[in-house]
C-alpha cells in the first residue's frame, strides 16, 4: 500500500501496488517487479495451486478504494513485459462488491477453468446480488446472478464449501 501516512483520514488516496518480490537466499538481494499499475488487492488463486507456482490470480479493483468496483485477472507469465492484467470485469455504475473467490471446475486440469464468486451491492437501488463470473472468459463474463434478500456488507471475507466438504465437518457439541 502506498500513501499510508494518513490512511484512516483519507482512505480514498490509498493505492495498492501488486508486485512480484524475489529474495535470493544466497546473496540476500531483494528485487521487485510491478505487475500492474491498477489499484488491486484481495487476491485469490486456484486453491490447488496454494504454495505452488501458479500462472493466474484474480484481484479486486479498488476504485475508489476501499470499495471494490470490479475484478481483474493477472497472468504472471507476462511479468517483466508490461501490465499483467489480461481480463477485467467492472461492475455497473454505483455497484460495488466484495473480494473475489475462485471455485475450480471439477475434473479440469486448466488452472483458470472455474468461476469467480462475489457479492455485489447496488448503492442506487439498495439491491444486492451474488454474482458468478466465468474465470476463463476474456471479460470475466457474468454467467449467473442471484438477487439476495438482504445486503452483504462490504469487505466480508467468505469461504465457500462444497456439499461434501460441509458434510465431512465434525460438529462439536
Amino acid at each position: 500500500m502506498l500513501s499510508v501516512e494518513h490512511s484512516l483520514e483519507q482512505v480514498e488516496h490509498l493505492h495498492s501496488c501488486v508486485q512480484m518480490v524475489r529474495i535470493n537466499l544466497d546473496t540476500g538481494v531483494v528485487s521487485r517487479k510491478p505487475l500492474s499499475v491498477g489499484n488491486l488487492d484481495l487476491g485469490v488463486i486456484h486453491p490447488s495451486y496454494m504454495g505452488r507456482k501458479n500462472r493466474y490470480a484474480y484481484l479486486a479493483i479498488g476504485n475508489p478504494w476501499p470499495k471494490v468496483s470490479g475484478v481483474a485477472k493477472l497472468d504472471f507469465s507476462l511479468t517483466g513485459k508490461g501490465d499483467c492484467v489480461i481480463a477485467t470485469r467492472e461492475f455497473d455504475p454505483g455497484c460495488f462488491g466484495g473480494e473475489p473467490f475462485f471455485v475450480p471446475n471439477d475434473g479440469s486440469e486448466k488452472e483458470d477453468d472455474g468461476y469467480l464468486l462475489s457479492f455485489v451491492h447496488n448503492e442506487q437501488t439498495g439491491e444486492s446480488r451474488f454474482v458468478v463470473m466465468d474465470a476463463c472468459s476474456p471479460k470475466l463474463d457474468i454467467v449467473a446472478e442471484v438477487l439476495l434478500p438482504s445486503r452483504v456488507p462490504y469487505g466480508i471475507h467468505g469461504l465457500f464449501l462444497s456439499k461434501a466438504e460441509l458434510l465431512s465437518q465434525q460438529y462439536l457439541l
